[in-house]
């Protein structure tokens, strides 16, 4: 076995020890009590459990960690599967730490997961090591990745914790506008779980489409031929004026309009389109077997927590991973830009996004410290303040076309 065999393989370890500590976490909440335990005596064992678990997966995702940094010979950051795979590891580092300081077994249960989520959509992408694009060979590359990284695991635990405060205050015995807008949330946390699940059964399934687009390039022997897009996943939206010479599961339902420009632009509104539906219809089975909103259906495991303990740890969160959010994605990431382009700022998309990120994570700082926007307010914030970064790390790098679109290859 080779040492990028090695990696792969600690990978998987790491994901499956994961996934084995959710379980000890839910049945830390909600599992039946043996014995003579209390309530309170079995959540405190199966916890810790759950949690030694987690610290071994850990430990199992660094060592992929330096074992693929000595394959590649540089940084695992370079692409979409190293750098999800490398924010996977800051979430649970992030976790681990706050773990330690509040020892609250149920934060386990949603960071956790959340963590399992991030990962998965890493499978998705290639995970071969490949060389570094020109513009990627800098030392910067560590700097600005790394710790643009870090900041989003930090802020993902502060998600984490402000959507645990909405599930455990929103009153779920009446249909409100609030528990309308968790509800969307979770749909939104469920479309990612269903284009993880979606691409990777239509790439195991080899049932692929092919079309051939009127635009032409050259190929590795120099001739100029017309360009082909291969979709995984069944083609519901086509590429305009696009010709099909391999049929897949089914036929096109309609074509791109024409001002998505780029090869892959229809490829990717395709994506999309599936990403939500299977969402969709993760979260109308969810409703259906539960017979009740999700929301409601997870509030029960929260009935013992201090909401006003959940808001603090959301708020160090968020305190924390901000600076480093700030100097990850926008000081460092601006000097890069400099040297590698010749200037600061250019408003491509990924860096407009990074923008947004930052100004809404600002917003809050300043509503929290200076208005006394606590509780529910501050927990809606961070929740929105996610869902900005899952688009950034979604929307952005599947469908628009920009300076990083190699991180989406």
């Amino acid at each position: 076995m080779d040492v990028i065999q090695l990696s792969d393989w600690l990978l998987n370890i790491a994901f499956l020890l994961y996934v084995f500590s959710t379980i000890m976490f839910v049945l830390a909440l909600t599992g039946k009590r043996w014995g003579k335990r209390s309530p309170q005596e079995h959540e405190e064992r199966f916890g810790k459990i759950a949690y030694y678990i987690a610290v071994v997966g850990f430990l199992a995702q660094a060592c992929y960690i330096v074992t693929r940094w000595i394959a590649a010979g540089r940084s695992p950051t370079s692409n979409m599967f190293e750098f999800m795979a490398f924010m996977d590891f800051c979430i649970i580092l992030a976790y681990l730490v706050i773990y330690r300081i509040y020892r609250l077994t149920v934060l386990g249960a949603f960071v956790i997961p959340l963590g399992i989520i991030m990962l998965a959509y890493a499978y998705v992408f290639p995970q071969e090591v490949t060389p570094l694009i020109p513009s990627l060979q800098s030392y910067w590359l560590k700097i600005h990745v790394t710790t643009a990284a870090l900041g989003e695991g930090i802020l993902a635990v502060g998600f984490a914790a402000g959507l645990m405060y909405l599930v455990r205050t929103i009153n779920q015995e009446r249909r409100s506008k609030s528990t309308t807008w968790l509800e969307i949330v979770l749909a939104v946390v469920l479309m990612l779980i269903g284009f993880i699940v979606m691409d990777t059964s239509f790439a195991h399934s080899n049932q692929k489409t092919v079309f051939e687009l009127p635009t032409q390039a050259q190929n590795n022997m120099g001739q100029m031929v017309n360009q082909q897009v291969v979709y995984t996943m069944p083609a519901i939206v086509a590429p305009k004026d696009a010709k099909l010479i391999q049929a897949g599961p089914m036929q096109p339902l309609f074509e791109a309009p024409g001002w998505m420009q780029g090869k892959d632009a229809a490829r990717k509104l395709n994506t999309m389109i599936w990403s939500i539906l299977s969402g969709l219809i993760l979260y109308g089975v969810l409703r259906l077997l539960l017979r009740k909103r999700i929301g409601a259906a997870l509030q029960p495991s929260l009935s013992n927590v201090d909401p006003e303990l959940i808001d603090e740890i959301s708020y160090r969160a968020i305190a924390i991973g901000y600076p480093v959010f700030t100097l990850g994605a926008l000081v460092f990431a601006m000097i890069w830009a400099s040297e590698a382009w010749g200037r600061f700022w250019g408003w491509d998309p990924k860096e407009t996004w990074a923008l947004i990120v930052w100004l809404f994570y600002s917003a809050y700082l300043h509503l929290r410290l200076s208005r006394g926007w606590v509780g529910t307010k501050s927990a809606w914030m961070s929740v929105i303040g996610f869902v900005i970064i899952l688009i950034t790390l979604v929307v952005v790098n599947l469908v628009i076309v920009g300076l990083h679109s190699y991180a989406g290859v």
